[in-house]
């Protein structure tokens, strides 16, 4: 029988399906009884899911990141999907078809790999064609930013969510670029390149999608700054010759203010072209993701409306029935 995708579910349905769990917790509810709260996910989505009556056997009886079966009933919550589960098991790895699991195949990330290093290499600036090529031959923070995901919630959450959301920056920036010529295309694709670099160590998808120790108690912005710093040493390194430094400023200005808002999180405004142009296409590659989400994963199948999003502060349209 085929399996039943989290975006498949409907209400009152009964449910005995594997999914990955996370962030799972065991809480008191308020009589002092306590109850697991977790997500599931596939490659669809993910729902959030609760256990009444649960105990401390329960909760160690898997880790976040692993496969679980379980069997319980979907229902609406909020006008959102969740699950209520009375039967926990948790299933070996390797009885598991991985790609049931997976939003981005292997495939697609090496094709998606290659494409960025073809766009890097076609860098015109000398000095940033040699900080891109200290960034591909660096192995293990390829490896890092090949399976990181671009956020843990809203946009691109899933391995290589962080790694399709850069390559679709880059298309975007190269096709405004004719439009403002007072915006470097170099500078502004070395820009997209290393805006989220810091998720390599600020989120983990080992054990479920989470915030590192360093993510929590640093953030990406600083860990990116970090690794730009990093690799124009190296870059210094490979050309044998300093790194100018007021390019290193533009770059690290651009990691630095792309939220756009100090209250988002950026300590800085962009104040050149280029950081301007990336925070605005970064917040609409991320917005138009999280609208496909939203849609796709809309439980409200009788309105031409979504349910109310609280990260849009609204609901969808989604068109008539004609």
């Amino acid at each position: 029988m085929a399996r039943r995708s989290i975006t498949q579910l409907g209400e009152n349905e009964s449910i005995n399906e594997v999914y990955v769990a996370s962030s799972k917790q065991l809480r008191p509810n308020r009589q002092g009884n306590l109850y697991l709260q977790m997500q599931l996910s596939d490659k669809s989505g993910a729902v959030n899911a609760m256990m009444w009556n649960a105990n401390e056997g329960i909760y160690k009886r898997f880790e976040d990141g692993d496969y679980i079966r379980i069997q319980g009933t979907s229902q609406f919550y909020n006008g959102a999907m969740q699950v209520i589960v009375s039967h926990i098991e948790k299933v070996d790895a390797r009885d598991v078809d991985e790609s049931d699991f997976m939003q981005v195949s292997p495939q697609r990330m090496d094709d998606m790999l290659k494409e960025l290093a073809d766009d890097l290499r076609a860098i015109r600036n000398i000095h940033l064609r040699n900080l891109a090529e200290c960034f591909l031959i660096d192995e293990a923070l390829i490896a890092r930013f090949r399976k990181s995901p671009a956020a843990v919630k809203n946009h691109h959450a899933y391995e290589g969510g962080l790694l399709e959301h850069v390559v679709n920056l880059i298309k975007v920036g190269k096709a405004i670029v004719p439009f403002y010529p007072q915006v470097d295309e170099d500078l502004l694709v070395m820009g997209i390149l290393f805006h989220d670099m810091g998720k390599v160590d600020e989120l983990s998808s080992d054990k479920g999608l989470a915030y590192s120790d360093e993510g929590q108690l640093i953030g990406h912005l600083v860990s990116g700054v970090s690794i730009v710093d990093r690799l124009t040493k190296e870059a210094e390194k490979l050309s044998g010759e300093p790194f100018p430094e007021e390019l290193a400023l533009r770059i690290k200005h651009m990691v630095v203010s792309h939220h756009g808002k100090l209250e988002y999180g950026s300590p800085k405004v962009p104040m050149t072209a280029e950081a301007l142009a990336l925070h605005y296409i970064d917040s609409l590659d991320a917005h138009m993701h999280g609208f496909e989400k939203l849609l796709a994963d809309d439980v409200n199948s009788d309105s031409n409306w979504t349910t109310y999003s609280p990260q849009f502060g609204r609901k969808i349209y989604k068109g008539g029935s004609s």
